[in-house]
Parts: C-alpha cells; structure tokens; sequence
C-alpha cells in the first residue's frame, strides 16, 4: 500500500460523482500521507467517452476554473456517454502555483508513459497513459502559457498515430472556434499528453489558451466556447453548458511549429525587450527584440532577429533571462492540404 494509484471510479455506473485519485507518498508532516487529486465523472449510457484535463501544469488557469464551473453546471440527464473531469491534474502544482510539483519536481506533461513505481508525478503519469485515457475516445488537455511565457491563444494538436486519427483531430481542433491552431511534431515517444493519448488510442487535444499566469474576460471566454464547441461536436449535449457564447468571428488560421529553427533563444545572462505582441504577422530578419547587458550598460544591446516568416505564438514575458531560455517563436501559416499532404 506504500505504492501505486489508487480509485473508487465506477467506470459503467450511470451517475455524477466526484471524488479522488490517491497516491501514497510519505513525507516529513505525514509518513501514511496520500496525494489526493480531484477527480469528476458523469456518465449517462453509451454514447462519446470525453476526458478533459487542466492543471497538467498548475500556473495555468484557465482550464482549471472552466473545468470545475463545467462540472457544477452539468445535469447528468442532459448528457449523453461519458465525461470525466480532472481539473488539478498536477495538484501539488496547482497549490503552489508552479509549472512543476514541488513534491517531486515533476512536470506531468514530460512524464509519460510514466512509472507505477515512481514519485507521485510519474504515477500519475502512468496511471492516465495506462488506465485512464484508453477508457476515452478523446482527450482534451487545456493549457495556457503559465507564469513566465505570452501565449496567443491558440488551439493544438500533436502529429500523433495513424492518419484517419489525426484527420479526426485535426477536424475537432478546426471546431473549437479559436482564431489559431497549431501542429507540433513531437514525434510518437513523446513524453506529453498528446502523445500517451495517442498510445492509448485516444484522440488528443490540446491548446494553449492564455499565459501570464493570469485569466482574463477573453481567454475564459474563448476556454468555455472550446469547451462547449467540443461537447457538442461529440454529440455528448445538445445546448452549449456554459454558454451563451459569442460567434466565431472567422475560420482557424493553422499553424505550424515544426522546428527549434523558428525560436530565438538566449545564449547567456540578459534583459529581454520585445519589439512585437504575441499575434503580430512577421517576416525572417524583422526586429524581434532587444537584448541588454546590465552588468556592461556601456555595451549597446544585441539586435535579436525574428528567423522565419510567420505568427508570434509566444513570447517571455520575464524581462530577466538566463542562457537557454526561449525568448520568443514562431509560427509558419500552414494551409489545410499542405498539412494533410505530410
């Protein structure tokens, strides 16, 4: 009992139930101590099997608070299938508004496929690549650009198992209603939740719908438009649950991220001005910022150069930066066919 993750989940039972995930993980305070993680189901008959998933980085609030207002709301009669909620995926994480755990120093979304006999991250880690997600037809795991980085919003999916899944994807990221999508190629070994969806069978979803470790009207309001714009496309509601919301104003421009190519990142200590907002259309060789030595203030700062054409999908937003940090990327505008012909 001194290992594992352990459920009381009744996977075929019609209800709406909530309760925890727990991991025992003995520590100074407590030696019998358990990690207990929130955890929600509703299930009314057969029909789509949704897993939506927040908090895999704890600065990230977005999803987090969507998620849990979504559980409140649902009538478990106006459902149909299954949704399971899990809306502080990294809770330690979460608590201590932190990228990563400050149990273990684990970062959930570089964990997988995960260890059953690992610290409490990797357990978690295992549990949903292994029991959790193949329970699932779709994954939707909402992020946002955390405490240090501004991010557009943006929907995402990974290039990720055989081609008639990633076109499903691909149609159900097109759906959410956001202004961007981008592709990553993270390749099939990956250690993110896209990548143990598609493992375990599931289709992944994704997005990075803020940053700043903040919210704001516009990005709640685009996270609960996903929400709803996915639970209809499923056909799991027939009414939007946390709507009424405004109307998409145009279709998903796509993106792509394909390469480390498209970031400039910092090689040594230095203060970091941006030159452009996240959003902002730019051409290889545009100004991307300003780089400044305040330990040689007689030195000018360094000119730092966009290196591609594209979209700013992120930038940092700490101005105090550190060798290896990436300061600002890019997004190539991708056209549909293009994308499907790779």
């Amino acid at each position: 009992m001194h290992t594992g993750l352990f459920h009381e989940i009744d996977f075929e039972k019609d209800q709406k139930w909530s309760g925890h995930l727990g991991i025992p993980f003995s520590i100074d305070r407590s030696p019998y101590f358990q990690l207990k993680i929130p955890i929600f189901r509703i299930r009314n008959g057969a029909g789509p099997k949704l897993l939506l998933m927040a908090g895999n980085h704890g600065d990230e609030y977005e999803g987090e608070i969507t998620l849990t207002r979504l559980y409140r709301r649902l009538d478990r009669a106006a459902i149909k299938g299954e949704i399971t909620i899990l809306p502080f995926a990294n809770l330690p994480a979460v608590m201590a508004a932190r990228r990563r755990s400050p149990l273990d120093e684990g970062n959930l979304n570089r964990a997988f496929p995960g260890d059953a006999g690992g610290t409490p991250t990797f357990r978690l880690a295992h549990f949903l690549e292994h029991e959790l997600f193949p329970r699932h037809d779709v994954v939707f795991d909402i992020h946002s650009g955390g405490t240090s980085m501004a991010h557009v919003p943006c929907a995402l999916i990974e290039r990720q198992g055989p081609p008639e899944m990633f076109d499903q994807a691909l149609r159900l990221m097109e759906g959410l209603g956001m202004p961007f999508a981008f592709v990553a190629e993270n390749g099939a070994a990956a250690p993110t939740s896209m990548a143990a969806a598609a493992r375990a069978g599931a289709i992944g979803l994704s997005g990075e719908f803020g940053g700043g470790g903040t919210v704001t009207p516009q990005t709640m309001a685009l996270t609960a438009r996903a929400v709803d714009r996915l639970l209809l496309a499923l056909g799991i509601v027939q009414a939007p649950v946390l709507g009424p919301h405004a109307p998409v104003e145009r279709l998903t421009e796509l993106l792509a991220l394909q390469s480390h190519a498209q970031a400039v990142f910092a090689t040594r200590r230095g203060w970091f001005e941006p030159a452009v907002t996240v959003g902002a259309r730019v051409k290889a060789g545009d100004i991307a910022g300003w780089y400044h030595d305040f330990e040689r203030p007689d030195v000018p700062e360094e000119v730092l150069r966009f290196p591609a054409d594209g979209i700013v999908i992120s930038q940092r937003l700490h101005t105090d930066s550190q060798s290896g940090d990436c300061l600002v990327q890019v997004g190539r505008a991708l056209a549909h066919e293009e994308l499907l012909a790779r």
